[in-house]
């Protein structure tokens, strides 16, 4: 678990990329938001966050998710109600974001294979 990050994760440093090229500039992981959000654009309100498939639990909302098919190979009394807690705790910070005004987009860590698609999704977020 000590080797597991929730900070500048590989999926997070693409989109971080991504949007450096595209001419964004962004502030990370805000103490002051709830949940300390993966990338905020103070000006306009707006919050990315970068989900992990796995970590997540992607496949209780997109049944076609290859990259969260795999389970717990032990220890499945922990891991099955940590994962719930996972998903109960993504709920209630996008709920306390969004009645704090902001406006969020979740970018799913299988959706980095087509960076095309997300680029063009990152761009219609934003207004550019």
């Amino acid at each position: 678990m000590s080797r597991i990050r929730s900070m500048n994760t590989k999926p997070e440093m693409v989109v971080r990329k991504l949007l450096h090229s595209l001419g964004y500039r962004y502030r990370l992981h805000r103490k002051d938001l709830p949940g300390k959000p993966d990338i905020t654009f103070g000006p306009r309100r707006k919050i990315i966050e970068v989900r992990g498939c796995y970590w997540h639990a992607h496949l209780r909302y997109d049944p076609t998710c290859w990259e969260a098919r795999s389970e717990a190979k032990s220890n499945k009394a922990y891991w099955g109600p940590k994962m719930d807690r996972n998903v109960e705790r993504d709920q209630r910070n996008l709920e306390r974001q969004e009645e704090a005004g902001w406006v969020v987009l979740v970018i799913w860590e299988c959706e980095l294979r087509d960076m095309n698609a997300v680029r063009d999704r990152i761009e219609r977020f934003l207004g550019m």
